[in-house]
């Protein structure tokens, strides 16, 4: 695993001796006691874990610790950037654009954790924290008396409330989108049977299951364009190691639509936190009148709701494909945090330049757009 240089506060109020800790392992037997009970899969362990191992090894990793290694009282996982200049950003969340909060028991140990993070005298970006969590009240008040905080809207995560109505044989959806399942479905059915399975594997069997949920991602626009899980060597690493430690939690859910003999649509889900995650989806475009992939999602919808779960949570970002399905959004928030100092301010110039600069280029792409 990566070694990093990681600050450890000691409790809340104690004096601030900082620690030096050579690798995350140090809070391998404590962090879940944080994380468990979260709201979220991507704050456990074993999605902190992945991530270090997969696509920190570039970046220092700095764990802002506020209370023992042994006994923690709040973390912030973050990492050193220092392209364009030195600042501290969220573990993981560049990479697989997630949302992600900071961890913590109290309100009083999200603000003693962000008295820590100002105390360190860099920049901090903390770019898709849940709009309403603590941690945005907490370090927008500590950063205000320290220096200059820039918060703003971001992207967030669509989800379905389940209920009951999501176990009967047809969602609760508007008449066309049923019409269109039951059609996807005639046609599947016209070419074989039409089976769906939601498998909860043993370690043993990740691989060669993950091997085919990387082939049907790949069978599609992801393919072409080189963006699945099987062409991008960071994310695609990252999503097998998660998997691994997943299973080992038990909460590793890889499902499968199959029309006779064939893979037609793939899920890499977790079930976790009384909700169903759904990480990574694909479908094989040969297949495209059978919309494998919405059946697949109905599919797993009515799972979720018969298990029992709370909601379904799509995590990524708004997508045309989900609408149909659900208008509730978690909302999330980015915020930027600069030090008054000389290289928090020139941070802060650097920023804002480059955001003047891509709203330049995207507005002089509309315009080009419109005019063709």
């Amino acid at each position: 695993m990566t070694t990093s240089l990681t600050l450890a506060l000691p409790a809340v109020g104690g004096h601030q001796q900082p620690t030096v800790l050579s690798r995350l392992t140090d809070l391998a037997g404590s962090w879940d006691q944080l994380a468990i009970g979260s709201g979220s899969p991507t704050h456990h362990y074993a999605w902190v874990s992945a991530c270090v191992d997969v696509v920190s090894r570039s970046s220092d990793l700095h764990l802002v610790v506020v209370g023992s290694p042994q006994r923690p009282a709040a973390i912030a996982p973050l990492v050193t950037r220092r392209r364009g200049g030195t600042r501290l950003e969220q573990l993981g969340v560049r990479e697989l654009h997630e949302p992600m909060d900071l961890l913590y028991k109290s309100t009083a140990d999200v603000t003693a954790l962000a008295e820590a993070m100002a105390h360190l005298g860099l920049p901090v970006w903390l770019e898709r924290i849940p709009a309403e969590s603590p941690t945005v009240s907490a370090v927008t008040q500590v950063w205000r008396r320290r220096g200059i905080v820039v918060r703003r809207p971001a992207l967030g995560c669509p989800w379905i409330a389940l209920d009951p109505r999501w176990c009967e044989p047809e969602p609760p959806l508007e008449a066309g989108r049923r019409s269109d399942l039951r059609r996807a479905q005639r046609n599947a059915e016209r070419i074989g049977p039409v089976s769906c399975h939601i498998l909860a594997p043993a370690p043993g069997e990740v691989d060669h299951l993950l091997d085919e949920v990387f082939r049907v991602e790949a069978a599609g626009w992801k393919g072409r364009n080189g963006t699945a899980l099987a062409s991008d060597t960071v994310r695609g690493a990252f999503y097998r190691r998660y998997a691994a430690a997943a299973c080992r939690q038990g909460i590793l859910r890889l499902c499968f639509v199959r029309i006779s003999d064939r893979t037609t649509a793939v899920h890499h889900d977790v079930e976790s936190e009384h909700r169903f995650w759904l990480h990574k989806i694909g479908y094989d475009e040969a297949f495209a009148k059978c919309s494998p992939g919405m059946l697949l999602l109905r599919d797993t919808i009515r799972y979720a709701a018969s298990r029992g779960l709370r909601s379904y949570e799509f995590l990524g970002t708004p997508e045309p494909w989900i609408r149909p399905w659900t208008d509730r959004l978690r909302p999330c928030v980015s915020i930027r945090a600069y030090p008054i100092r000389a290289r928090g301010l020139a941070a802060l110039l650097r920023d804002t330049v480059q955001g003047v600069a891509r709203a330049g280029a995207r507005r002089l792409g509309r315009l080009r757009s419109n005019e063709r």
